[in-house]
């Protein structure tokens, strides 16, 4: 049997008592980084085998682990942080070892996905998670203008690296779309800021220290869509001569919707 065990965020006390029981049974841990993972147990008092498997050696880890399960042997599959196969090595393994007939099970745990989106205090009846955001510029910049139209809570990952960069293109398509940057969750320094994506732009000047979780609230409805009514007043102005682009954005200003949703939607 394959267990798919999430484990803490940050906070070692977080992993539930089911995944202890599974690390301390299994014959084999597959993990993201032994070092890290080995922390884990130590602090719990578990004593387990411990294998690498990270997206540099995943192929060959699957591989390995088939053998064993095939055998019948108990293999828990751990990553660093949270579940794996979200956005953490795993997911091969375990496509793998279901077209193989192999019983799969997940032992839930903690997550940064969940644990920012409430801690941000933008929750809603549904959200949407983008994973790490985009490195290139247009990328972003195209991310960006997607979400713009999105009317409903985002969750990111980024680096705290980019994270200037990241919050300064998003600011410059919504600049008044509620956020929450949320730093080193359930750790000793954890923190959270919330503001307009301008105000954590000006905040953000320089990469703050910890992982981040980005949120981004939801889209205003006014800004959410464009009205029918909108798109007849920005086709007007421009048959009267005005530029599409200040049509867009006089109409904008006036109703409320969206001015690059607007631009586009009358191009």
């Amino acid at each position: 049997m394959l267990a798919v065990c999430a484990t803490p965020i940050g906070n070692l006390d977080d992993v539930t008592l089911r995944v202890l029981d599974e690390l301390r049974r299994a014959d084999v841990v597959l993990c993201e980084d032994t070092r890290r993972t080995r922390i884990l147990l130590d602090r719990h008092g578990v004593a387990a085998r411990l294998v690498s498997c990270h997206r540099h050696n995943e192929a060959s880890r699957t591989a390995e682990a088939l053998a064993r399960l095939e055998r019948g042997e108990r293999v828990a599959l751990v990553s660093d942080a949270g579940l794996p196969g979200v956005n953490d090595p795993g997911a091969r393994l375990i496509s793998a070892a279901l077209e193989a007939g192999i019983s799969v099970t997940v032992l839930p745990g903690a997550s940064a996905v969940e644990t920012a989106l409430v801690a941000s205090g933008l929750v809603g009846e549904r959200y949407q998670f983008v994973g790490y955001l985009p490195r290139r510029e247009g990328e972003l910049r195209a991310l960006a203008l997607e979400l713009e139209r999105w009317a409903h809570p985002v969750v990111a990952f980024e680096s705290p690296r980019r994270l200037p960069t990241s919050l300064a293109a998003f600011a410059e398509v919504m600049p008044d779309r509620a956020a929450a940057v949320c730093r080193e969750l359930t750790k000793r320094f954890e923190d959270v800021q919330r503001g307009s994506l301008r105000e954590l732009a000006e905040r953000f000047g320089e990469p703050p220290r910890g992982e981040v979780t980005l949120v981004l609230g939801a889209a205003e409805t006014e800004r959410a869509g464009t009205s029918a009514e909108a798109l007849r007043a920005v086709a007007e102005l421009v048959e009267e001569g005005v530029s599409r682009r200040k049509a867009a954005e006089l109409v904008a200003r006036l109703t409320g919707a969206s001015r690059n949703a607007l631009y586009r939607a009358t191009l």
